[in-house]
């Protein structure tokens, strides 16, 4: 439990040292903007030089309020006005600087896309509500079916004869019990399609670290909460996922009214179960 939580700080010190350091050129880039034609601005027009600085002033504000905004978030787990809209500036802005400025730093992609993942998570913890099973989708790799089987799911997951040989068995049980959605995808174009197809207000999604982060900025602004899946045989082959993770989550987004008389008997929070993983 210990080394769990030690693991999960320190993933969240990386993110919010790269933010910090994103948000800072940032700044750096927009400072640059005023003082470097401060000069040859005012040949033009006197004021010039003036309405530009307000504007990158605005923007300097701008990027610091988000960054100031989404900060506080991942520290107090609790949600402050225009969170969405932090999560929506990390998603799109923040994250390709972040990659950029770790590639310089030498730090791996790998730890970068998972602090971004479990920082996203917390994110959407603090700022979804609670839905009802129609509105949730249940989103998972195909490769977590057995590679020896011949039954296609991607497009009918009840083709599934829930032989117990791959996990999706249990998922189907998961969705049998809770009335959510569920769908396998093959990958980002499947899974885009699902999405409009399916219309979902909440995804809990299942998939490695690259795929999590892609489909997050994918998907966005819709709330998506990521687990990470087990690779006891490298990438893309007999993967494997922690159902006791996705029941969790969806103790936490299901509506109350769904889940009386259901007892999940895990003793772990979602935030717990989760760092296991992440």
């Amino acid at each position: 439990m210990k080394q769990t939580t030690s693991i999960r700080r320190a993933r969240k010190r990386l993110f919010i040292g790269l933010i910090s350091g994103t948000c800072f050129v940032f700044c750096l880039f927009l400072a640059s903007l005023w003082i470097v034609p401060f000069i040859g601005l005012e040949n033009i027009h006197p004021a010039a030089s003036w309405i530009l600085g307000g504007l990158v002033l605005a923007l300097l504000s701008l990027v610091c309020v988000a960054y100031w905004g989404l900060f506080l978030n991942i520290i107090t787990h609790k949600p402050v006005p225009g969170s969405r809209r932090f999560r929506g500036l990390t998603i799109k802005l923040f994250l390709p600087v972040m990659v950029l400025l770790g590639r310089a730093l030498k730090i791996e992609k790998e730890n970068i896309m998972l602090s971004f993942v479990s920082v996203n998570n917390e994110l959407v913890q603090a700022e979804a509500g609670r839905y009802k099973p129609e509105d949730i989708l249940l989103l998972m790799p195909h490769c977590l079916q057995n590679s020896k089987c011949d039954r296609r799911l991607t497009y009918d997951i009840n083709n599934c004869n829930r032989c117990g040989k791959c996990p999706i068995a249990g998922l189907l049980d998961l969705h049998d019990k809770y009335g959510v959605n569920l769908a396998v995808a093959t990958g980002g174009t499947i899974a885009r399609r699902i999405v409009v197809q399916m219309r979902p207000r909440m995804i809990i999604a299942v998939a490695c670290y690259r795929d999590l982060a892609s489909g997050i900025q994918d998907t966005f602004p819709l709330p998506v909460f990521g687990v990470l899946n087990e690779r006891p045989h490298g990438p893309c082959l007999d993967t494997t996922v922690a159902h006791p993770l996705l029941e969790e989550a969806l103790h936490r987004f299901l509506q109350p009214k769904y889940l009386k008389g259901m007892t999940s008997g895990l003793g772990k929070t979602i935030s717990t179960a989760q760092g296991t993983r992440l």
